[in-house]
This record gives C-alpha cells, structure tokens and sequence, in this order.
C-alpha cells in the first residue's frame, strides 16, 4: 500500500550542509548521554533487532529489575532518512506476549503494532515489522501491550530530513520518563489499585493551567534512563546551536521542560515543522515530542523538567565550559517564565492541510467511572454505552473531531496512523497527540487517507489500560503475518 503523501518543505534561506555518507544509522541508547552532531542517514534502509527481555537497568546510582530492550533504558536509537525503510526484527524474551507501536508514523496497518490490528508476538516468538518512514520528525516507539510501556520497553526513532531546511551543530534527544518499576512495586500493581480505588493521587495542584495531570506518585523521573543523582551530560561549544528533541515517553506525568538560562525556540510539534516561536519553557504531555533550537551559552547549564503538580523533577546537564555543576535542585527561573501554550502554536504552510469543509464531525467526550476507576471515551456525554467505540469513517473524506474532557484530570489523546492539525486547516499544529484539560474542548481536522483500523486513545497509559480507547476504522485492513527473515549480518 502507497504511504500517504506529505508536502514537502519550501527551501529556507540558510541549510545545513548535510554530512557524512551514513548508510545504516543504528546508535546505542548510551550513546543518547554524548554529544551528536546531525548526521542524516541517507540509506534506504534501516535494520535493528528489538528483544525486549527482563533484566537489570542501571537508572543512576540505582539497579532495578524491570523489562528493557537490549540492556538498557531506553531502548537503542533508530535513525532514517524520510522515504527510507525501517526494518526492525522484534525477538520477544519477555515472559508475556508484546508488540512494537511506531509512534506517530504514518505506516501501513498492518504494522502498527496495536492489538487491534497484530497479533501480538508471544513468548520466544519473533515478528518483523518493515515499513516506509514518509515523514521527518522526532518520534518513537513502544510497547503496546499491557504496562510494558512503564516498565522500560520503548526507545527513539528519528527520521531525518534529506533536505533539512534547519541550520544546527550538535543535537541532543532527550526521552523523558516517570519511573516505578523494581521499586518495591510494578506497573500493574499500580493499575490494579487504581481500579480498585485505593491509590492515592498526588494533591491537586493550583495554576492557570488548573486540573490534574497525572494519578501516580513516581519515585524518579529520568532522562534518557538518568535519575537526578547520576545525570546525562550533553556537550557542546559556548555559541552553538543546538537542536533538541524532547519525546515523553513517561505513562503519567506532564513535564514542564526549560534549560537554565535559555530561551527555546519551537520548531516542531509531534514530527511536523511550525512557525517558529520563542519561550522560556514548554509543557510535553505524555506521548507528545517537541523539537526546539538553542543558542547555548558558556557554561553548565541546567536542563530541567519538572513533573507537573508531582514536586519532583527529571534532569540533566548541558556542558559547554569547564566550571562546577549545579546541583539537582537548583531553581530555574525559566520553568515559571514565559509559557508556551497551545494556542500560540501554527502549522508551517508547507504541512498545512488544504482548506476543505469537514465532511463529517465527531464529537466525542473524555469521561470516568466512579472515583475514576475506569475512564471511557465515547460519544455521548452520558450513559457511556458497553463495548469500544468505533468511529466509522470513508477514505477520502475530511474528518473533524472534538474532544471535550468531562474529566478533572488531564488526557493526552493519541491517534495512530495519522496526524491531524489542531483547530482546523491554516490555524494551529499538525500533531498526533494533544493535551485535552479538565472542561476544555479542542477540535481536530484529519484527511482519512490512510485505511485501516485505528487506535485512538488516552495516552495515559493507565486511563487507556482502563478503558479511555476507541478505534477509527474505514477501508480494508491488510493481513498480519511475519516475513520471512532475509537479513544477514548486525
């Protein structure tokens, strides 16, 4: 099946020479900790095995037992060209069964990753999932099964631009996470007592932002596998640019994410480029990824995110100086400085969809049990019928949804397969995840351009796990099966 199409980016008066001659991109989560200068892949494809396994992961100055991809969180880097193939064997050593889910790539159906559409791999199974990465961005992928997405199964992907119309010199992907396992407790542990009604949520939190962001009280918070007491270390020169790709992959935490002494400037949403714009700090949701440039001063600089109304913080380090550096609590002005909001966000022209009247709307709504016990997504705002939604749509056709959270709690809704533009045609980002707060409706455009059968769902893995998931279905979905293996060699 064809890959949709994507416009492509109007050539920009500055360009970064495009280095190196890179044929297979394949780069160890360690190397995530060092200092990276853009170096696009340009072969047509990628090869990387994935066998997630259990195992210790070292998250600083703390062992812990959990689940992983190789050895270690996150799980390797995976690096290709926009047109290219990835190719990726999974080789399941957990005891349960697992997928892999691309998040954010426009791919085939069939290699989604999503129990709706695949069978998941069982125990000692293999499956090879191969697929064409049409469009440029910050992505990454997961676990789609169960809580394994909260034990460590999840790494980076990043699809880079052949034509990059950005001018940068180092760049640094930062994976945000929120962490529990092997820490006295496991994830579904966690979902069990929020079934049953006997977690306590952390306090609410009063701001302009209001609401809640998240049921569950971490122990750390990391980034790219880092605890606060052994953190990553980025390095690169006083008066650099740098390019940083901040993906989220935690199951129920908000980071609010500023560098000390820094402005950010936005350039990406969810893979796809907007008009840029300048802040002090920014909010990532869960499942969401924003791409920023910085001017880096001299020095060593904080590299912040704090977990919204949680009081705990993942950090790290950004280095371009000699110098002492500062400790895990040190205050960041920046983090209560200028905002970055929603509505202050546009689509580059180049991705904006083409101005068209929707041909059909759906409304749908955010909802919970008792004591929020299980959460729903349908379309009604009572009465939430039985059984998962489906959201029956035509290829071909423009789709507007709304979402309006009933809730007091915050949602991350994910579509997968497609991206959609916030507000509608010309106005805000094209992304695939957006923060949906308490009594806010947010409305969203998509092309039905790729069949299939969809998740769309709460990217808080615990309200999805609970029942806050739907599907949009339309066209024939493409039959599931494991290629035959023909690589050789890695």
């Amino acid at each position: 099946m064809p890959e949709p199409s994507r416009p492509s980016h109007p050539g920009p008066t500055r360009r970064r020479l495009l280095q190196g001659t890179a044929a297979v991109a394949l780069t160890a989560a360690g190397g995530l900790a060092a200092r990276g200068l853009f170096r696009p892949a340009l072969a047509a494809d990628t090869f990387q095995r994935l066998a997630p396994a259990p195992g210790t992961a070292d998250i600083g100055g703390r062992t812990v037992q959990t689940w992983r991809f190789g050895d270690a969180v996150p799980g390797p880097l995976i690096r290709a060209a926009a047109g290219g193939t990835v190719w990726a064997q999974l080789l399941n050593g957990l005891p349960d069964p697992t997928t892999v889910h691309w998040h954010g790539v426009r791919l085939a159906n069939a290699m989604d990753g999503a129990p709706i559409t695949q069978t998941p791999t069982p125990p000692g199974g293999s499956f090879d999932y191969r697929f064409t990465v049409p469009d440029p961005g910050t992505y990454f992928y997961h676990s789609h099964y169960g809580m394994q997405l909260d034990r460590g199964v999840y790494g980076p992907l990043i699809v880079d631009d052949p034509h990059e119309p950005l001018a940068y010199d180092a760049e640094f992907v930062v994976v945000l996470d929120d962490w529990i396992d092997g820490t006295g407790t496991t994830p579904d542990a966690v979902l069990a007592r929020l079934h049953a009604g006997t977690l306590n949520p952390p306090p609410m939190y009063s701001n302009a932002l209001g609401g809640q962001a998240g049921h569950v009280v971490y122990p750390h918070h990391l980034v790219n596998g880092r605890t606060p007491a052994a953190p990553v270390t980025f390095t690169a020169s006083p008066g650099q640019r740098a390019r940083v790709r901040l993906i989220n992959a935690a199951s129920d935490t908000a980071y609010r994410v500023a560098l000390g002494g820094h402005r950010l400037t936005v350039t990406h949403t969810d893979g796809f480029p907007v008009e840029h714009v300048t802040a002090d700090t920014l909010i990532i949701g869960m499942g969401e990824r924003y791409d920023v440039l910085v001017t880096l001063k001299s020095g060593v600089h904080p590299l912040v995110a704090e977990a919204e109304g949680k009081s705990a913080r993942a950090f790290a380090l950004v280095r371009t100086a000699p110098g002492t550096a500062p400790p895990a609590t040190v205050t960041v002005p920046e983090l209560s400085g200028d905002l970055l909001t929603l509505a202050r966000l546009s689509a580059d022209p180049s991705v904006d969809l083409p101005p068209r009247q929707p041909d059909q709307t759906v409304r749908l709504y955010l909802g919970s049990g008792p004591l929020g016990t299980t959460w729903s997504l349908t379309n009604t705002p009572v009465s939430p019928p039985a059984g998962q939604l489906r959201i029956p749509v035509t290829q071909g056709q423009r789709v507007r949804l709304t979402f309006t959270n009933a809730t007091q709690i915050w949602h991350p809704v994910h579509l997968h397969g497609h991206t959609y533009q916030v507000g509608g045609a010309g106005t805000g980002p094209r992304k695939d995840t957006v923060i949906t707060r308490p009594n806010e409706t947010i409305t969203v455009d998509l092309d039905a351009d790729n069949p299939g059968e969809w998740m769309l769902h709460c990217h808080n893995l615990y309200h999805s796990e609970l029942g806050m998931m739907a599907t949009l279905g339309y066209g024939a979905t493409p039959s599931v099966r494991t290629a035959p293996l023909q690589h050789t060699g890695h």
